[in-house]
């Protein structure tokens, strides 16, 4: 509209070299309306780069953290496991003295010795032996009449059976023991199978032992 006003404000004997420099200067103040809008342009653009950048590092800050945590977790787990089996070597070490003593009780009562003070002394300290192995976590294996797991037992041999269900442990060699959720020493056994049929000469798949 100012333009239109001006155009009809104009003297018709204007010469051609004004009309010229009106119509630059129109221009130029067009260019410089363009200019002047450019930077407000470009600041939204700066700010939406940064809030993407800014998302971006909230995210790998998120992703740092929970590793972090996540590693604290498994250094607190290692760190508890390490002192809950600190003393594994040891406690192998004592379970043999235990089966000794368990033994020579049991050679003693099949015996018939009459020397009951020393076995009452042995059995007591038996006894005490349990306990302080208790109070470490070792505990011993149920094995007799369990189903056969080669991540408890190790089969010494099979007993054909028709009184107990095949793969079940009849026999005790020497007992087993767990520290706390752990294999401490698998126990040795001997594990019942179907009796052979005279028929056919066969019997049933024996278990497979997994023990070392």
């Amino acid at each position: 509209m100012v333009k239109k006003r001006k155009n009809q404000e104009k003297p018709e004997h204007e010469s051609a070299s004004e009309i010229l420099e009106e119509m630059t200067a129109e221009k130029t103040e067009d260019l410089v309306t363009e200019e002047a809008l450019d930077p407000v342009t470009k600041i939204k653009n700066e700010m939406e780069a940064a809030r993407a950048e800014a998302s971006k590092n909230w995210d790998l800050y998120l992703r740092e953290r929970a590793d972090l945590e996540n590693a604290r977790k498994r250094h607190q787990r290692e760190k508890e496991d390490a002192l809950r089996y600190a003393n594994d070597r040891l406690l192998k070490e004592m379970v043999p003295v235990l089966d000794n003593l368990e033994r020579a009780v049991a050679h003693a009562e099949q015996a018939g010795d009459n020397n009951q003070g020393l076995l009452e002394g042995v059995n007591m300290t038996i006894s005490q032996f349990r306990k302080a192995l208790e109070d470490f976590g070792v505990k011993p294996i149920n094995a007799i009449g369990a189903d056969f797991d080669p991540n408890l037992h190790q089969a010494m041999g099979h007993i054909e059976s028709a009184e107990q269900a095949p793969n079940t442990v009849v026999t005790e060699f020497q007992k087993g023991y767990l520290l706390h959720d752990r294999l401490l020493r698998p126990s040795l056994v001997m594990v019942a199978k179907s009796p052979t049929d005279p028929a056919s000469g066969s019997d049933t798949q024996e278990p497979t032992n997994t023990q070392e």
